[in-house]
């Protein structure tokens, strides 16, 4: 099976390909193609943003797609940034400012009140029309202060529960795909597939 990537984000390509390799090894993960614009994500849910992706990339390429969609909920912010995790420091904010934004909103919000988890919705769109979802979630929380060189995004604050206390940004590619939210939804997804 081939499956046309939606994400045009190179970190998550990397780790979508690397997991269903693993998880799939009979499916060809093809890079999405240059020539496709931009996708506008206004769904309001993770499930329906990766849809979005992924029914776009579908028709635009004719062959089956996969997209994902990835939010990070702070308990101690009301379950921010959640779907907005991407866009949180406005439309054309970039990763260091998010993570700046969210560090200044819990401010001084102790260690053990900073409990959030991350959640990936992966989407396939069939060329016929079908869908198929699945989801991961990672429980954890947010450090005091970014740690780590790997990973990107906000993992350099967040810390797994069952890595503790390592954010995902000091973990290597392989452990953070065996507990992470979208490794997992990933090998949820294999199995539906």
């Amino acid at each position: 099976m081939r499956l046309v990537m939606a994400s045009a984000n190179p970190h998550k390509a990397v780790e979508i390909a690397a997991v269903l390799a693993e998880a799939m090894p009979a499916v060809e993960i093809v890079p999405r193609p240059s020539a496709l614009g931009d996708v506008a994500e206004d769904g309001e849910t993770l499930a329906d943003n990766a849809l979005i992706k992924a029914r776009f990339v579908c028709a635009a390429a004719g062959e089956p797609s996969i997209a994902d969609d990835t939010g990070l909920e702070v308990d101690a912010l009301g379950g921010a940034p959640g779907v907005h995790s991407a866009r949180y420091a406005g439309p054309e904010a970039d990763p260091v400012a998010n993570l700046a934004k969210l560090m200044a909103a819990l401010g001084e919000v102790p260690p053990p009140q900073r409990t959030a988890r991350f959640r990936t919705v992966v989407a396939v769109v069939l060329a016929d029309g079908s869908e198929i979802l699945a989801d991961g979630v990672v429980e954890g929380t947010i450090a005091s202060a970014p740690r780590g060189d790997g990973g990107f995004g906000y993992d350099p604050v967040f810390v797994p529960d069952e890595a503790a206390p390592l954010t995902f940004a000091e973990m290597s590619a392989e452990a953070k795909n065996q507990i992470s939210h979208r490794g997992r939804a990933l090998r949820a997804l294999a199995v539906r597939l």
